[in-house]
């Protein structure tokens, strides 16, 4: 039977994997226990989607007769794409420092490393630099990965170094030709013309990343302050955004951030993501204005990062394929 098949009842993972899982996933509270940070749940359904363009919410209708007959008094929900948003609402009311393991769901994520439903760590540090939150992860990384990283080096390059290196090229000064003939010499071929961190985003996607990590735990930071989402800009560099990832033998594992405190800049870039979500002819969301409202109370200086679960249990057990570590994955639930 074909993995679609539904006649094929079965789970994709294996036993000793989904055992696999279940330790790991002990090993991560243990670990956040030991640092006293609180585990917190937040709804799985929520008011607002997410504003990036390259987030895609899926959405939900809890009436849904009336919602499939296209009544416009209904309102929509949406399946969370992280818990970011409601986290944060609880770091402005006093929560302290909180962690998260939460499936989350993102549209038209499908492949070798991608399901549209899957597993994230998310966790808050008050108090945190980012070099402060880059060295937990390389902790709990190890924690999780045991042996396969026991032995690696870490490494902490900046966007712009990792550009030099793989590409010799400056993501800050290179033009904008010179940007879409390194993009298409990467095998991108998409008519029209593109911005910017479109280029961008396709050459750490398909050139860079993948040849991060093969040796080395390696965290890149110091991305475009056009990439900073809800990150702060570096004051030293304001190009630059505090903002992280952590990549392992090719994959994309953690995206941490020195939190963005901002009410007014916040929405600003939700703003701006929404007009480029029309220049693309994207849906265009409400804001949250329950976020921006936390943030207007305060929010406490924090760093915070999202870990895929998922892949980081597929680095532990050698998996090839995502699905090979999901019990059932979203074609097969």
């Amino acid at each position: 039977m074909s993995r679609d098949d539904p006649g094929d009842w079965r789970p994709s993972a294996s036993r000793a994997r989904l055992a696999a899982r279940a330790a790991l996933l002990a090993r991560a509270r243990a670990f956040f226990a030991a640092r006293a940070v609180l585990e917190v749940d937040t709804p799985l359904i929520v008011n607002s989607a997410v504003s990036d363009v390259h987030i895609h919410s899926a959405t939900v209708w809890l009436n849904a007769p009336e919602a499939a007959a296209g009544d416009a008094s209904r309102t929509p929900y949406f399946v969370h794409t992280s818990p970011e948003y409601a986290m944060k609402r609880l770091l402005a009311a006093g929560s302290g420092d909180i962690y998260q393991i939460c499936h989350v769901a993102r549209g038209f994520e499908s492949g070798r490393v991608h399901n549209s439903e899957f597993t994230l760590i998310e966790w808050y540090r008050l108090g945190f630099s980012l070099d402060a939150l880059m060295s937990e992860v390389e902790a709990l990384v190890r924690e999780l990965l045991a042996e396969p990283a026991a032995r690696r080096r870490v490494e902490r390059l900046s966007y712009r170094e990792v550009f030099l290196r793989e590409l010799n090229l400056d993501p800050y000064a290179a033009d904008l030709e010179a940007l879409a003939q390194a993009a298409a010499g990467a095998g991108f071929r998409s008519p029209g013309k593109h911005g910017r961190d479109e280029y961008l985003e396709v050459l750490m996607g398909t050139h860079i990343g993948p040849r991060l990590g093969r040796d080395a735990l390696t965290f890149v930071y110091g991305y475009p302050a056009s990439q900073a989402a809800l990150a702060r800009l570096d004051p030293q560099d304001p190009r630059a955004a505090q903002r992280f990832e952590l990549y392992v033998d090719g994959l994309e594992l953690a995206n941490g951030f020195h939190e963005l405190t901002s009410c007014q800049e916040q929405r600003l870039r939700f703003e701006r993501d929404n007009a480029e979500r029309r220049r693309l002819g994207l849906p265009v969301h409400a804001l949250d204005e329950r976020l921006l409202a936390s943030l207007a109370h305060g929010l406490p200086d924090c760093a915070g990062v999202a870990l895929g679960f998922d892949r980081t249990l597929m680095l532990a057990t050698g998996a090839t394929h995502i699905d090979e570590v999901l019990a059932f994955p979203t074609s097969r639930a």
